[in-house]
């Protein structure tokens, strides 16, 4: 187990360091470099023939690694994703993000399935919350890395990386990783910026990798959704600040972001930050 400190301020250091067990490596990073960097000096540092990324506040259920890992070698995939169970932190029931005989009928996880489920306001859930085992080598043949640029939407662009590399990946229908979901501002969650970094992230992706038909209609919904929020977005940003002109030119840009003003401001940048997990402090 590597538990890489992000410069955080609580005792996460000293409580990972008193373990005793060798197999508990600590690394410490010197300056934070947000979740994609963070993870990438876990990587850095693994040894493993495979690797598992755990983010600080969820949890992994106990058998998990070895059922997706029996799973892959079966299968003979370099990359293997498993089911999820929400935590609410505000006392709502959990939930199982998606029902196992869906997932044991899919098998396999296609680039373009993966890019499909990744379109923003379409869905609540999808593929993207997955949190997927690498083979180490896979990873380093192909120097797949985390994009240290994204503070949102890094682990979206690596395995789709890894996809369009041509790795198989291959499906766990039980559920294995606990997915906590803390309350807190939704402005602080996400932000234009945000939207705009992941656009720019899928431009290199998009120049970087040749995508087949059905991935190629797959990622043209997706640009397509990611400037819709970008500009609904914008438009809550100028009503808020009481800005009528400027929430007048982003309206007549993209009409579309108007559609999305139908519902409460609140729950549609609810809904919308569900899709983008942030972590901070990773």
């Amino acid at each position: 187990m590597i538990v890489v400190d992000d410069c955080s301020s609580d005792a996460t250091i000293a409580l990972a360091r008193a373990y005793a067990d060798p197999r508990v490596r600590v690394v410490a990073l010197e300056k934070n470099r947000g979740p994609g960097g963070a993870r990438n000096a876990g990587l850095d540092a693994a040894l493993g023939r495979w690797v598992a990324v755990l983010d600080s506040d969820d949890a992994v259920l106990p058998d998990r690694l070895s059922a997706m890992i029996g799973r892959a070698d079966a299968g003979s995939a370099a990359i293997a994703v498993d089911n999820i169970v929400v935590v609410h932190d505000d006392g709502r029931p959990s939930e199982v993000m998606f029902a196992e005989s869906y997932l044991e009928k899919l098998g396999n996880l296609t680039l373009a399935d993966f890019i499909s489920s990744n379109v923003v306001f379409e869905a609540t859930f999808n593929f993207g919350y997955m949190k997927p085992i690498f083979l180490r080598e896979y990873l380093e043949t192909n120097e797949l890395r985390y994009d240290e640029n994204l503070r949102i939407g890094e682990d979206y662009i690596l395995l789709a990386s890894a996809l369009a590399r041509g790795g198989g990946c291959i499906v766990e229908p039980a559920v294995g990783y606990a997915y906590h979901v803390r309350n807190g501002s939704i402005s602080r969650v996400l932000e234009l910026q945000h939207v705009e970094a992941m656009q720019r992230a899928d431009a290199i992706f998009e120049a970087a990798y040749w995508l087949d038909g059905e991935a190629k209609k797959a990622f043209t919904r997706r640009a397509r959704s990611l400037s819709q929020a970008a500009s609904f977005l914008s438009l809550v940003t100028h009503i808020k600040q009481r800005s009528p002109l400027k929430a007048v030119r982003t309206a007549l840009g993209d009409p579309a972001a108007v559609r999305h003003l139908r519902m409460p401001i609140e729950v549609r940048l609810r809904r919308l930050a569900r899709q983008f997990a942030y972590r901070s402090g990773t």
